[in-house]
């Protein structure tokens, strides 16, 4: 990722993606004004290996700043539940639910919720997945993209999962989270959605690859208990969706750089707006 003004030399046109000047007025192939966006326009474009360590530390940070605030209430119960940060902290930190986002009102809780875990297990797991799937999604649809992706997937996922655990509509399985919920598992379901939404377009053999992880989630969140399917389910049908709006052969473009920064700065802003909000209990 790059941080600084580029004083000269050429950037890509958020545009249309062809080169211009840092400071050229207007791109001559689609128009834009200041496509070198004064020389900022190369912050826009990230590096794969880059996006994804911060992932990695951002989510691995918060779940030890969790169990830090947690000091005398951390779970220990068994092996799921080994390690486990104390649930008020959870919410304090930006845990999404029934009770977050409908009863108290924090809506901005879908968009914190996917970067906290409730064990050791929990975000082991996680950041295994995070770690093979996000190099690959952004690959194929470009590391902003996939980045914009991530992120949207969990805040449709944490509706989707808040919205059941509140309501009174009974599914087997997707009844959501009535209490709290947590985890970046919807974003990483968002990111299998956007794989098959690429393999269902571009080749048989790839999407019959991603239904196989897809079908095995569900199986295993059918008999697993504690998983939260509608947030899967949310993450899953948000990533496609996102995917599907991007397309497969389309350029990535500065704009989806600039996305990927503003959800990036509202995650920040929910997290830290769930803190001064208040606790429970």
């Amino acid at each position: 990722m790059a941080f600084g003004a580029k004083r000269q030399g050429a950037v890509l046109c958020p545009g249309c993606g062809k080169l211009v000047g840092v400071n050229d007025r207007e791109c001559l192939s689609c128009g834009r004004r200041n496509p070198g966006m004064f020389g900022f326009a190369s912050i826009l474009r990230f590096d794969t290996d880059s996006v994804l360590k911060i992932l990695l530390a951002a989510n691995i940070g918060l779940f030890l700043l969790a169990l830090v605030l947690s000091v005398g209430a951390i779970e220990m119960r068994g092996i799921l539940g080994f390690l486990s940060p104390d649930g008020r902290v959870l919410y304090r930190l930006g845990a999404a639910g029934g009770i977050p986002v409908f009863a108290v009102g924090k809506w901005y809780a879908v968009l914190s919720a996917g970067w906290l875990h409730g064990g050791l297990l929990h975000i082991f797991f996680n950041m295994y997945w995070l770690w093979n799937l996000f190099p690959l999604v952004g690959e194929l649809f470009g590391t902003s993209r996939a980045l914009v992706i991530f992120q949207v997937s969990a805040a449709t996922g944490f509706l989707l999962s808040s919205f059941m655990g509140a309501s009174a509509i009974a599914i087997p399985f997707l009844g959501g989270a009535p209490g709290i919920t947590v985890g970046a598992s919807a974003s990483l379901c968002g990111l299998l959605g956007a794989l098959l939404y690429y393999g269902r377009r571009t080749s048989s053999d790839f999407a019959r690859t991603i239904w196989r992880y897809v079908i095995f989630i569900a199986i295993f969140g059918a008999f697993v208990p504690g998983i939260d399917n509608a947030a899967h389910l949310g993450g899953f049908l948000g990533g496609y969706l996102v995917a599907s709006r991007f397309g497969v052969f389309s350029p990535e473009r500065g704009k989806h750089g600039l996305w990927a920064l503003v959800l990036l700065a509202a995650s920040a802003l929910s997290i830290l707006l769930s803190v001064v909000g208040g606790s429970i209990g």
